[in-house]
C-alpha cells in the first residue's frame, strides 16, 4: 500500500468534492545562505490546526506582495534574525546581533499590507518585533540594553486590565541553551486578554530564543503577557482585529503551542466566510462627507491618508458602494455662505470661477461637487462608476466596478428655489438631507433654535416635491417637531442616513425610541453612524459601541429598517472601524453575532436600497 501510487489517487477521488475548504496560512520564511528556509514544526502546527500552509519567500517587489495577500486568508510571521533598526528610524546600538537584510524589507511591507487588508495575523519572536516595527510601535535593539524595568513600572502594564503581580527586577536569561520543546521560564497573562482565554491560567511556561524585544508596542496594541523581568512577551489589536504576537515559539511546544496555531487558522476560517459573503452581498454605506476634501487636491486613486474613502481602502474592506454627500455648512445669520466653505481649494481645481466663487451659492457649489466626483469617476471608469438607481448598483458588482451615488446634507442647496429639486434629481441626486446644525428655510434642526416649529411651509413643498421626483426625503439632523412632521408630509418613507440612538446615547442628534417605532411603521431605515459624539457621550466610542446601537435599533425596529452611514470625513471614524479598509469588521462582527446571510444583506443596504427602490418607483 505505501508505494501503492493509484490507491492513493483513489482515495482523492473517492468523494466529491475531493476535498474540504480549508483556510490558506501564508508562512513568513528565513533566509540562510541564499536559501528560503523554514523549521517544519511551522508548516506542521499550521496543518495540525486545519490550515493550508504556503511559504512565502522574502521577496520585497509590490506585485508579488498584493497578489500573495490576495489568495490569503491569514498571516504567520515567523521567528529568526534582527530587524535593522535604520527601518524604525534608528541607529544601530553596538549591541545589536545579526541583521537579515533580505527579510526586513519584504515583511514590513507584507505586514503593514495585511493588516490594511484586515487579514489575521500572529507573529513569533521576530515576528511580534515585525508587527511592532511596522505599525507603530519600537523595538529594542538589544533585549538587556536599557530594557530592564522595576516592579512598579511592570505592574502598571497590566495594572489597566486589574491583573496585578510582583515581578522582580532581576534579568532572565532570553536565549537558552536547552532543547526548543524545553520550557525555561515563566510568563504572566492579562486575565481579560486572547492568550488567557485559550490557556485559562494567570501565568504559563515558555521557551526563549531571542535577544531583540518589543520595547513599546503603539497605539494598535496592547501589552497582553510579561517575563519575570519585565520583557514584553505578548501583544494583541487594541482594534479588535485578530492580530495577536508572541515573544516565545509556541511551534516548538506540542499541542499547547498548536492552540495559538488554532486560534490563527479559526480567525483566518472568519475572514475567508466573511469575504465570500461580501462577494455575494452589495455593501453600501449611505453616508460620507469626503467630497469635502477633494478641493484639497486628494487622490481618489491612491490610498490617501487624508480621506477615508478611496478606491484602496474601499477595496481593502471589500466595500461596493457608498453614498457622497455634497455637505453644505449653515451659515449662521451675518455669514455668507461662501465664508464657511473651501473657496480657496476650489479656486485651485476650477479657476475659471475664481472671481464668481467669492459669492458662491449653494446650488452652485453643489453642482461643482458633483462636477468633481464626475471628473474622479471618469479618471478612474474602469474600477468606479456613479449609481442612481439600486439596479445600477447591482450591475456595477457584476461587472467589478466601485459606486459612488450622490446626496445632498442640507436643504441650503435648494436656494428656496422649489424647481431645484427636479435639477438634482436629473442630476442623479438620491437623497437630500433636509437640514443640517441649524435652522434653515425648510425645517428646524436637531441643534435649531425652533424657528419654524417643525416643518415650514416652504418645507412642504419641498417634501411633496421630492415626493414627486423620487429624491428620499432624510432627517437625519432634523429636529424632533420636524422628523414627526416630515413623515406625516411625505408619501413615501423617510429615511435617517447617519443617526444613532438617544437611549443608549442621549443628544439631540439621535433618535428617540418612538421616533425609531413611527419610522419603521411608515416603512422606513435608519442607519447607525461612526461619529464617537453619537455612540457616546463619555470616554472613546469603538466598533462595540457601534454594534450595540445597531442592535438596540433592531429590537426597537426589527432588522428590516436599520443599516450603516458611517459619515466618514464628516468626523465618523472609531476605534475598530476607522475607515472605509475596515468595513468587512463590521461584518466579523456580526458573523460572531450568528446574524444570517439575509439578515446582513439587510444591514448591509438591502433595507435601504428597498425604500430607494419605491421611492424612485414614482418616476
Amino acid at each position: 500500500m505505501k508505494y501503492d501510487f493509484q490507491s492513493h489517487l483513489n482515495k482523492v477521488y473517492a468523494t466529491y468534492p475531493e476535498a474540504k475548504r480549508l483556510p490558506i496560512i501564508g508562512i513568513t520564511t528565513n533566509f540562510t545562505e541564499r536559501d528560503a528556509t523554514l523549521r517544519d514544526v511551522y508548516y506542521k502546527q499550521v496543518v495540525t490546526a486545519g490550515g493550508i500552509p504556503i511559504l512565502i519567500p522574502p521577496v520585497a517587489d509590490k506585485d508579488v506582495l498584493v497578489n500573495t495577500l490576495n489568495h490569503l486568508d491569514g498571516l504567520l510571521l515567523t521567528g529568526g534574525a534582527d530587524i535593522n533598526p535604520l527601518w524604525v528610524g534608528k541607529e544601530p546600538s553596538t549591541h545589536l546581533h545579526g541583521i537579515n537584510a533580505e527579510r526586513d524589507q519584504a515583511e514590513l511591507m507584507l505586514t503593514r499590507l495585511a493588516f490594511n487588508r484586515q487579514i489575521p495575523m500572529l507573529g513569533i519572536c521576530r515576528g511580534i518585533q515585525t508587527l511592532a516595527a511596522a505599525l507603530g510601535g519600537s523595538v529594542q535593539q538589544d533585549i538587556y540594553e536599557d530594557y530592564i524595568r522595576t516592579d512598579a513600572t511592570v505592574e502598571k502594564k497590566l495594572a489597566k486590565d486589574k491583573t496585578i503581580t510582583t515581578f522582580h527586577a532581576a534579568t532572565i536569561k532570553h536565549s537558552q541553551d536547552a532543547e526548543r520543546s524545553e520550557r525555561t521560564h515563566s510568563v504572566t497573562l492579562n486575565k481579560s486578554s486572547i492568550l488567557y482565554a485559550l490557556y485559562k491560567e494567570e501565568r504559563i511556561y515558555v521557551n526563549s530564543f531571542h535577544h531583540q524585544a518589543v520595547k513599546t508596542p503603539g497605539k494598535r496594541f496592547r501589552v497582553t503577557a510579561v517575563a519575570p523581568d519585565g520583557v514584553i512577551e505578548a501583544m494583541e489589536s487594541t482594534e479588535f482585529k485578530p492580530i495577536m504576537g508572541v515573544q516565545w515559539h509556541p511551534e516548538c511546544l506540542g499541542e499547547d503551542g498548536g492552540k495559538l496555531f488554532l486560534w490563527l487558522v479559526t480567525q483566518a476560517n472568519n475572514f475567508y466566510i466573511a469575504k465570500q459573503l461580501h462577494k455575494r452581498v452589495l455593501t453600501l454605506d449611505t453616508h460620507c462627507d469626503t467630497p469635502m476634501f477633494f478641493p484639497q487636491g486628494v487622490r481618489f486613486d491612491q490610498r490617501d491618508p487624508r480621506i477615508l474613502y478611496d478606491l484602496h481602502k474601499m477595496t481593502e474592506g471589500h466595500q461596493d458602494a457608498v453614498t457622497m454627500a455634497a455637505y453644505l455648512p449653515q451659515p449662521k445669520i451675518g455669514e455668507s455662505f461662501s465664508s464657511k466653505i473651501d473657496v480657496a481649494g476650489l479656486k485651485h481645481y476650477n479657476p475659471t470661477l475664481s472671481k464668481a466663487l467669492d459669492h458662491l451659492s449653494p446650488a452652485v457649489y453643489a453642482d461643482l461637487i458633483f462636477d468633481k466626483i464626475e471628473e474622479i469617476v471618469k479618471q478612474n471608469q474602469r474600477y468606479i462608476s456613479i449609481a442612481r438607481t439600486p439596479s445600477d448598483l447591482y450591475e456595477d458588482k457584476r461587472k467589478g466596478r466601485k459606486s459612488i451615488m450622490f446626496a445632498i446634507e442640507n436643504g441650503l442647496a435648494l436656494e428656496h428655489k422649489i424647481e431645484n429639486i427636479k435639477h438634482f434629481a436629473q442630476r442623479g441626486v438620491v437623497y437630500i438631507t433636509l437640514c443640517h446644525n441649524g435652522d434653515n428655510d425648510i425645517c428646524d434642526s436637531a441643534r435649531g433654535c425652533n424657528t419654524h416649529g417643525g416643518v415650514s411651509k416652504f418645507g412642504e413643498e419641498v417634501i411633496r416635491e421630492m415626493n414627486r421626483n423620487g429624491i428620499m426625503v432624510d432627517l437625519s439632523h432634523g429636529g424632533e417637531k420636524s422628523f414627526y412632521d416630515a413623515l406625516d408630509i411625505s408619501s413615501q418613507p423617510i429615511v435617517c442616513s447617519h443617526s444613532n440612538s438617544k437611549a443608549l446615547c442621549d443628544v439631540p442628534r439621535n433618535l428617540t425610541d418612538d421616533q425609531m417605532r413611527a419610522l419603521a411603521k411608515k416603512g422606513g431605515v435608519a442607519h447607525i453612524t461612526m461619529y464617537h459624539g453619537f455612540l457616546k457621550k463619555d470616554g472613546e466610542a469603538t466598533i462595540m459601541d457601534a454594534i450595540a446601537h445597531l442592535e438596540h435599533a433592531i429590537d426597537i425596529m426589527g432588522i428590516d429598517h436599520v443599516g450603516i452611514g458611517t459619515d466618514f470625513d464628516g468626523d465618523g471614524t472609531i476605534r475598530g472601524l476607522a475607515d472605509a479598509s475596515e468595513m468587512i469588521n463590521f461584518t466579523l462582527q456580526l458573523l460572531r453575532r450568528k446574524y444570517s446571510e439575509r439578515d446582513i444583506e439587510k444591514i448591509w443596504g438591502g433595507n435601504w436600497l428597498r425604500v430607494m427602490a419605491r421611492v424612485q418607483s414614482v418616476r
